[in-house]
């Protein structure tokens, strides 16, 4: 199969679930212009005109009530209409380079193998970091399931994982405010999560695989003794945050205080026996019953 579609395009379907991302929208759909065959957006009712801007841009759009990452993945992957060959799972704040174009194109071309991995490059305060994860992004349309699970789902794909050049940039957030924003619901549902004992993505192994380690120290972080001035070296040392200067350091600091808070906000949980409910943080629309000046 050609790697290239009608009009130049690349055979693959870009999905994006979203909720009040218009700050990352145009620039998002910017860096997609041209490329990809077809766009979707699934939207968990944002207020911020989110979706005004996707349909403007000619993107397919649905709405559907978040519940959870993968419950919301799943239902992307078997409801949505995709007609391409290839099924990309992007977020708004992630952006393509040019190689990584280049290398996705290629590989489908090529046909060898059935999903794609690739770099990952994370954006801090507006500087890149020398931060790097491996991400499985792309595969043979219908190959993909997500684990079912609130927050930190995984792909789990059928088939063969090819390796490809090329980085996919994380802008994380726009600024410091909204990332401690996006931090605060992180946080509160990676509680509620372990509050609950739901499952995690893979079985807890400390010899498994890559995704089963992770869930190994998942599950028996709380316990281990200096856990944060080892979270703080691997950030700031193992990763090499500290290249890129107060940045670096910052950044592996505030890594640090998010499993900090998992773990106030799990204590304070099991103390009052209840979760937390989200509060409204802004004004609303004027109250027809009470004079207004």
């Amino acid at each position: 199969m050609s790697g290239q579609a009608s009009g130049g395009r690349v055979p693959i379907a870009v999905v994006m679930i979203a909720l009040n991302e218009a700050h990352n929208l145009e620039a998002v759909l910017d860096n997609l212009d041209g490329w990809a065959e077809e766009v979707f957006l699934v939207d968990s009712h944002s207020a911020d005109g989110s979706v005004d801007i996707a349909l403007r841009r000619g993107v397919h759009v649905v709405q559907r009530r978040f519940n959870g990452f993968g419950e919301q993945w799943n239902f992307a992957l078997s409801e949505l209409p995709i007609q391409a060959p290839w099924t990309m799972k992007l977020d708004p704040d992630e952006r393509l380079t040019d190689r990584l174009k280049h290398g996705i194109a290629a590989a489908i071309e090529r046909g060898q193998g059935d999903a794609l991995s690739f770099d990952r490059r994370l954006w801090f305060m507006g500087r890149p970091l020398p931060v790097r994860q491996p991400v499985l992004r792309a595969w043979r349309t219908g190959r993909c399931r997500f684990t079912d699970v609130v927050v930190n789902e995984h792909p789990l794909v059928e088939g063969r994982v090819e390796r490809i050049d090329g980085e996919l940039e994380h802008h994380d957030s726009p600024d410091l405010e909204h990332w401690l924003d996006k931090q605060n619901l992180y946080t509160s549902a990676e509680a509620a999560a372990a509050l609950r004992g739901d499952a995690l993505a893979a079985p807890p192994r400390l010899f498994g695989t890559s995704l089963q380690r992770r869930m190994w120290v998942k599950r028996h972080y709380r316990k281990l003794p200096f856990r944060y001035v080892a979270m703080f070296f691997y950030h700031y040392v193992v990763l090499g945050a500290w290249r890129a200067g107060r940045v670096g350091y910052a950044w592996s600091h505030m890594r640090c205080e998010v499993y900090r808070l998992v773990e106030y906000k799990l204590r304070e949980m099991r103390s009052t026996g209840r979760v937390p409910v989200r509060r409204h943080a802004g004004p609303g629309a004027p109250d027809a019953r009470v004079r207004q000046y």
